[in-house]
């Protein structure tokens, strides 16, 4: 075998394994989240349910002004934030809402 056949046969053999490899780590990968699904499920099914109760207790206490018709619940007052008029703080406030759901999603489920 010649050397630029020899090259042309290691380098397909080292894509094969490349490809192969990437292969089985995608497949780990899907595996870890097929098995994370139904806690992280659960997680923002209990979210989704808190949100609900405040917005009950909200419209209970019949604290629907306008200005919080207009931004969601877990934005609002009875949330325990105050809404601004001010858009750079609505924006800092929505910031903040963020993050504060981005912790408690990859907090681990116990």
């Amino acid at each position: 075998m010649s050397a630029p056949q020899s090259l042309l046969q290691a380098a397909l053999g080292r894509l094969a394994a490349r490809v192969g490899s990437g292969l089985v780590d995608t497949a780990a990968g899907l595996a870890v989240l097929a098995q994370d699904a139904p806690a992280r499920l659960q997680q923002e099914w209990q979210l989704f349910w808190e949100e609900v109760e405040l917005e009950a207790e909200r419209l209970e206490r019949g604290e629907a002004s306008a200005e919080e018709a207009a931004v969601p619940v877990s934005w609002s007052r009875s949330a325990g934030r105050a809404v601004s008029t001010d858009p750079q703080e609505q924006i800092d406030a929505l910031r903040a809402q963020v993050a504060d759901l981005a912790r408690r999603l990859e907090r681990p489920v116990s």
